[in-house]
């Protein structure tokens, strides 16, 4: 039988073996396994979340590795399911297209290429295309939409067949997928077959930074098996002869990084922004222990209020939805073990309507669900984008509803 989860002993990127527990998190099922109505009475197990920091190269990871085919194997997230994914990948395109000087007819690739969100806005700025997708059957519906997609996991040997296909690539990108690899070196050595002399990776990743800085300790979940930041990242590529070279900021998944990889004497030039960041690093001393202390005891905070008051509703006979039927809803409801205190689920995405959540089986309704229902409380799992979905349901305020947001500050937004 398939062992479903192994725990890798070395670090995924140096391969050291000197590894240090930072930051557990409550084990939880896989976060985005949403079940139907026929799977509901299926026990789903839950597994470790717990970060290590690797004290070598400075990687902090989760070692507990799930089965890729296990893990993407019912997977049902699509890009454009994500608020402001769409316009935020048409708006990069456009800008990778400008500052690598790319001309009309060269091949971009997109590894882990999802539903071809932002191939098709490359492929609109006069591109050649080509995805890869881990879940075969979103592959299959991309290829159908227009942009042509592999339905494999990419490593080294399946570039080497890209380019004996498709020749080598002007520009490889891969966005919020290169934090999910567990053989990050077999990666990186397929991403420098893959690029032409004069080609450039660029790929995106919440930043370990922000995870600290803006309390998202919701995106560490089974998927996210690596949280990037500069330092690691710049031996990773160093080692395989590529050169890190410009980082951008962006505002996305709570806080990322855009990061530039080229071969040395590329196209691009150094802006000074890698050095920058590398400074900023060690002076809020994200390689240090202590400074994960301090995060797990702010957290620690927020869930014992975001527990008092759930628990004091419940109490006085109140009903209480969640918004988000999400991975980060599921991460935050198991770490601040609050389940058994939820009524049920709201969430505007379709794919997610008529599921039932991960281990606890909490079902999911459409947002219009709280007018019908009329919840006394809707907790907001989705906290990131509390103030768009609050000001959307102003309506359910209006009516005497009460929303409670538990991060970054636990707060109740009621009228008046």
């Amino acid at each position: 039988m398939k062992q479903i989860i192994h725990r890798r002993t070395d670090c995924r990127a140096c391969a050291s073996k000197d590894l240090e527990l930072v930051f557990a998190l409550k084990p939880t099922p896989i976060g985005d396994d949403y079940v139907s109505q026929d799977r509901v009475n299926e026990v789903q197990p839950s597994y470790p979340i717990d970060l290590f920091m690797c004290k070598q190269c400075g990687l902090a990871q989760i070692t507990d590795v799930i089965d890729p085919d296990v893990l993407y194997g019912s997977y049902i997230y699509v890009t454009q399911s994500s608020f402001g994914l769409s316009s935020h990948f048409q708006a990069y395109a456009e800008h990778v297209v400008q500052r690598c000087q790319v001309a009309p007819g060269s091949l971009v690739m997109d590894l882990g290429s999802n539903d071809g969100t932002l191939l098709r806005s490359f492929k609109g700025l006069g591109m050649k295309v080509l995805g890869v997708e881990f879940a075969a059957h979103i592959a299959e519906q991309a290829t159908a939409s227009g942009v042509e997609t592999i339905g494999k996991f990419f490593e080294h040997d399946l570039a080497k067949q890209i380019v004996a296909s498709h020749g080598h690539s002007r520009v490889v990108t891969a966005n919020n997928v290169f934090a999910n690899i567990d053989d990050l070196r077999s990666w990186v050595d397929g991403i420098s077959v893959l690029l032409s002399d004069d080609g450039v990776f660029i790929f995106e990743s919440y930043y370990l930074a922000d995870v600290i800085d803006n309390m998202v300790f919701d995106f560490i979940y089974h998927e996210h098996l690596s949280s990037f930041s500069v330092k690691p990242i710049q031996a990773l590529f160093a080692s395989v002869g590529l050169e890190l070279v410009v980082i951008e900021r962006v505002a996305t998944k709570g806080g990322s990084l855009r990061y530039f990889v080229q071969r040395p004497g590329g196209p691009m030039q150094k802006d000074g922004s890698v050095a920058q960041l590398l400074a900023e690093e060690e002076s809020k001393g994200i390689y240090r222990k202590e400074t994960y202390d301090v995060f797990a005891a702010k957290i620690d905070v927020l869930k014992q209020q975001t527990l008092e008051f759930l628990k004091q509703a419940k109490k006085d006979g109140k009903t209480v939805a969640g918004f988000g039927a999400s991975i980060t809803g599921t991460t935050l409801i198991y770490h601040f073990e609050i389940g058994e205190y939820l009524d049920y689920l709201v969430d505007d995405n379709l794919a997610k309507q008529g599921r039932y959540s991960p281990g606890l089986h909490l079902p999911v309704l459409p947002s219009s669900a709280i007018y019908e229902r009329k919840p006394d409380y809707v907790l907001v799992l989705a906290w990131r984008f509390a103030e768009t979905f609050m000001q959307k349901h102003q309506a359910y305020l209006d009516q005497g509803g009460c929303f409670a947001v538990p991060v970054p500050e636990f707060r109740i937004v009621r009228n008046g």
